[in-house]
């Protein structure tokens, strides 16, 4: 039963496994995509990293807003 969770973590491992750890790298050390260095990086490497859904709404929006709750 808990193998059967761990099957698309393996499959994903061995399917690709630089593009994978280095996922899980960035993640674990908390990398932004949109920061340099790493935006440069993945620039010169002729990727562009895709924004996220809090990324563009933050933008739009000009960040955090109050609302009062009645």
């Amino acid at each position: 039963m808990f193998l059967d969770e761990l099957t698309p973590f393996v499959q994903e491992l061995t399917a690709h496994p630089v593009a994978f750890l280095g996922g899980l790298t960035s993640g674990l050390l908390r990398l932004n995509l949109s920061d340099d260095p790493v935006k440069s990086w993945l620039q010169n490497q002729g990727v562009a990293p895709a924004s996220s859904a809090a990324d563009r709404a933050s933008s739009r929006n000009g960040g955090p807003q109050s609302i009062s709750i009645d």
